[in-house]
């Protein structure tokens, strides 16, 4: 019996943003031949806890998310624990090589040119694992850019994009989707100079790779297959 995937995103107001967990959710479920559902955390239907009350057995859940935080590390496990069910959480997406890659087509598809300087943009946390995480998500990034890249934070810990892009960076959002975040991501970095701002990662085919190995690594041994 294979497993169902359910995938949780943030959830946004903006509907392209939602957008982008369905359509990840589609083409991994295509990869993998799985039953699939898209769910969302907050201010979006259908809710983590509706989907799972009702959905097939087995069942993984991947969060849509890029870094450890609150609803990774609180709400997504309080879900789960209210359901008379067994479902598999998985962690983060990030940090991870395959959304630093992404992130440089990203950068490419904007204009930014090699050994561009780049700051990161995340839209941040209070939870100290998340500054982790998004530590090492700069890293990463500046691995695959080959050249600096510098982390600022639009909420929680860190330093703020006007605090960090120099005239002339190329900033890069540390972001899923559209959304109030990549707005202000984008605004905030224009008005501190930046030359390039990039697109959002988005359901890019790298990371429909990171959602299939995420899933398959979740799956009962039972339930795996060759994706």
């Amino acid at each position: 019996m294979t497993p169902h995937l359910v995938t949780v995103a943030h959830g946004t107001r903006t509907a392209a943003g939602n957008e982008v967990a369905r359509a990840l959710t589609s083409a991994a479920a295509e990869r993998l031949g799985w039953a699939a559902t898209t769910s969302y955390v907050e201010l979006c239907a259908p809710l983590l806890a509706d989907v799972v009350a009702v959905v097939d057995i087995p069942a993984v859940a991947v969060p849509l998310l890029l870094s450890t935080g609150y609803h990774l590390r609180q709400d997504l496990p309080a879900v789960l624990a209210d359901v008379d069910r067994e479902v598999r959480l998985g962690r983060s997406l990030g940090p991870d090589r395959l959304l630093a890659a992404a992130q440089v087509d990203r950068l490419r598809a904007a204009g930014a040119t090699p050994g561009q300087p780049v700051v990161l943009v995340a839209a941040g946390s209070t939870d100290p694992a998340a500054s982790a995480d998004l530590d090492a998500a700069t890293h990463l990034l500046a691995h695959a850019w080959g050249a600096p890249v510098r982390l600022a934070t639009l909420s929680g810990r860190g330093p703020r994009p006007d605090e960090v892009v120099c005239p002339g960076d190329a900033v890069s959002p540390y972001l899923l989707a559209t959304g109030h975040f990549h707005r202000k991501a984008r605004r905030d970095a224009l008005a501190a100079g930046a030359g390039v701002v990039a697109d959002v990662i988005g359901p890019h085919p790298l990371v429909v790779d990171l959602l299939v190995e995420r899933a398959l690594a979740l799956a009962p041994l039972e339930g795996r297959v060759s994706a």
